[in-house]
């Protein structure tokens, strides 16, 4: 009797074996039959020389496909050489930023957190090196053991009794049976814990969804009051509000249909290059000059960034009267009727306090890194922002392309920068006193993407790290507050805990963490719809509000799992007030939503371009430390998942970690200056 075909520890089914049989050799024709068909005589046969053609022909295109991979597998090995020679490790970068803010930090009494942030870097990265360094040593141990003809299962090695042939035999069934008696359960519960996190989650995404798929199904729209210039019978004649605006983008804003006279322009500047703000005052005093109502302001005393900015201007004494105020970011680009789509939405509705509009983008197309961003702030605006609005009345302000109602800002504190979300923070306390907010999906403000994975990765950690640190500061003024039971809940269970907290930290812990630790104690167990349907099944649905965007539903899958990592320091850091929660830094875009304003100015007036043009800096890539130790840990996974033959567990895992080492050589998005 033979013996039993075995494969990577698992008996293989045996394969009948094909036979070639020449069924007429006055033809030379050929018959591919199996013994249990051979009786069986082929209906139709082909020509000896046409199916060589055919075979020809498949080869030829299996060749031009393995050439075609060849070529990639070539560029991409050069590119990865060329990023590795030129590139910098993110630890020496932010050493020099360090560096840079060094005397700054001191002089503001900073200089322990900057030592702080190194700190904690430093231990994040340590504890994933240590992962790696142990799953290294543990696949070789793995394929020693392999190679000795240990290739039963861990059920069969268990009951199986030590009856071995040398010392490392002893080992490996010592180690079998602790990793199964001591290992294995707590890393089961803790990966049942991420599970029953991971569907809460999911079924939340999914609620959304659904409620998203009712709104679009009824038609369900915000109603609006009187039109902007129409009769208004309150005041006796047209409803035009006097509205105040926030910008950085001078042009956009000076094109807004609305009455002048109802109109002011704030346009506030935070830059500390002479040049930029010279550039600037000429602008705004051309258009003060065509009868625009502008005012230009620039602080000296430069404390609590955005917020502080914001609260500075609303101290003037020419804002007063003013009903709305309106803000945009340096790089939003309000359509002209914008003022006319939002501010009707307050009319009759006294406790209405937030108009919030859509973003668009500019350079959604530009690369795969801006088209996996579209895809992630279209779920948030078309679903998360317009079910919230919708069903609750309440959902996170996004900083800008926003109409807020004066009185509502005043009645919540004003502006704090007491975090580095001020528009979440003042969102949130405007809902403590009873305001109701309005997102209107259908109305857009164009700008544009950060398009370097350096500046989405430190947009990501500040919106990450902001979040916790107001949940600790605003936990008890939600338990205090007057709102209803219900909404307290939302607050506390949804917007903070489970969108904010459990999000982040189940897709590093299970997929990046737990996952490879199972291939290494089988014992423990992460089923094949948590690995591959319910993310599979996730991603489908994040993707549905960008239908254009399906073709990269996998890379996004990827993609998203890789910033876990970003995303999961951010939030540790915030919620324990460790490393770098505090670093605000403006994320750095091209400037390709504002190409009429700094950049028609500088053309007009060569002597006058900001200094970062005269000096032009050479571009270079980073390379990302914790992002290439998590590639190698799920690699070498990956590798251990092969000697055990999961099939679905090795491609997540393979795929998983080319994406991480992708990333950490910095080659998705654009290099940066």
């Amino acid at each position: 009797m033979a013996p039993p075909l075995f494969w990577w520890g698992e008996e293989k089914p045996r394969v009948t074996p094909v036979v070639v049989k020449m069924s007429n050799p006055n033809y030379s024709l050929v018959e591919l039959s199996s013994p249990a068909a051979a009786g069986q005589k082929g209906s139709r046969g082909k020509n000896a020389k046409q199916l060589t053609w055919v075979l020809l022909l498949r080869a030829h295109r299996a060749a031009g496909c393995l050439t075609s991979l060849a070529a990639a597998a070539s560029s991409l090995a050069a590119a990865v050489r060329r990023r590795v020679a030129s590139g910098q490790t993110d630890a020496a970068d932010e050493e020099e930023e360090d560096e840079e803010d060094g005397e700054e930090a001191a002089a503001g009494g900073a200089a322990d957190e900057l030592v702080g942030r190194r700190r904690y870097g430093g231990r994040f990265y340590s504890c994933i090196y240590g992962f790696l360094l142990l799953s290294v040593a543990m696949l070789g141990f793995e394929v020693a053991a392999y190679l000795q003809g240990w290739q039963l299962g861990a059920a069969e090695l268990r009951r199986l009794p030590l009856r071995v042939r040398g010392a490392f035999d002893w080992v490996y069934a010592w180690w079998v049976m602790a990793r199964a008696e001591y290992l294995a359960p707590p890393l089961q519960h803790l990966a049942n814990v991420c599970v029953v996190l991971f569907l809460i989650q999911s079924a939340d995404r999914l609620v959304l969804c659904l409620g998203c798929f009712w709104i679009k199904l009824r038609k369900i729209r915000p109603v609006a009051g009187a039109g902007a210039g129409e009769d208004d019978p309150e005041s006796g004649g047209l409803f035009f509000p006097r509205v105040l605006v926030y910008q950085q983008s001078i042009a956009a804003v000076c094109g807004l249909d609305w009455p002048p006279s109802d109109l002011l322009i704030q346009v506030l500047d935070d830059s500390d290059e002479e040049p930029t703000r010279a550039l600037i005052r000429e602008e705004v005093a051309k258009w003060r000059c065509s009868g625009v109502n502008i005012v230009y302001r620039h602080r000296e005393v430069r404390e609590g960034y955005k917020a502080g900015n914001l609260k500075s201007a609303m101290a003037c004494d020419y804002v007063q009267g003013y009903e709305f105020v309106a803000i945009f970011d340096a790089d939003f680009q309000p359509a002209p009727d914008f003022l006319k789509k939002t501010v009707p939405h307050f009319k009759g509705k006294e406790r209405v306090g937030l108009v919030q509009a859509r973003w668009s983008f500019v350079n959604r197309d530009e690369n795969l890194l801006t088209r996996l961003q579209n895809v992630n702030l279209c779920f948030h605006f078309e679903v998360e922002q317009q079910v919230n609005s919708v069903f609750l009345g309440f959902f996170g302000f996004n900083g800008t392309a926003g109409v807020w109602r004066i009185k509502a800002l005043e009645d919540a504190g004003g502006w704090m920068d007491r975090t580095t979300v001020e528009d979440m923070d003042i969102a949130v306390r405007a809902h403590l006193k009873g305001w109701k907010f309005v997102f209107l999906n259908d109305v857009e403000c164009q700008c544009e993407l950060p398009e370097s994975y350096e500046a989405y990765r430190k947009q990501q950690h500040r919106w990450h790290s902001g979040p916790m640190q107001l949940f600790r500061l605003c936990f008890a003024d939600i338990l205090r507050s007057e709102i209803g039971f219900w909404k307290k809940s939302n607050l506390i269970l949804l917007f903070f805990l489970l969108r904010k907290l459990i999000l982040p930290f189940y897709s590093f812990t299970l997929f990046c963490i737990l996952l490879p630790m199972t291939m290494f104690v089988p014992e423990a167990e992460l089923p094949t719809w948590v690995v591959c349907y319910i993310p599979a099944t996730m991603s489908f649905l994040n993707i549905l509000p960008s239908p254009r965007s399906f073709p990269f539903i996998v890379p996004y899958l990827l993609f998203e799992n890789t910033m876990s990592v970003t995303k999961f320091n951010a939030m540790i850091s915030g919620l324990l007030r460790l490393g770098s929660a505090y670093e605000w830094v403006v994320t750095k875009k091209s400037g390709r939503s504002s190409e009429g304003d700094l950049l028609a100015m500088a053309e007009r007036d060569p002597l006058k371009r900001p200094h970062k043009e005269q000096r032009k800096k050479k571009k270079h890539n980073r390379i990302y430390r914790k992002e290439l130790a998590l590639s190698f840990l799920l690699l070498t996974a990956a590798a251990r998942s092969l000697l055990s033959a999961q099939g679905i567990h090795f491609y997540f895992l393979l795929f998983q970690g080319v994406s991480f080492l992708l990333v950490g050589l910095d080659l998705i998005g654009e290099q940066i200056e």
